[in-house]
């Protein structure tokens, strides 16, 4: 699922990864559920971010480097 995209995603593509809205996204980032960074206004998350937000919203061990 992961591997089909960069190590680095921007919204639109977290978005169509988890199959959720943009605003949800962005809700997801500045809540902190969700780690990712800025570079002036366009958010960048980290693939491993993904996954580790994942596996902790699904109850799932949570190990960073599998």
């Amino acid at each position: 699922m992961f591997n089909e995209y960069e190590d680095i995603l921007t919204v639109p593509e977290v978005s169509e990864l988890l199959c959720v809205g943009k605003n949800r996204v962005y809700s997801l980032l500045e809540s902190g559920q969700l780690k990712g960074f800025r570079i002036g206004r366009i958010w960048k998350i980290p693939k491993k971010s993904i996954e580790l937000f994942v596996r902790e919203s699904a109850g799932l061990s949570v190990e960073l480097y599998d």
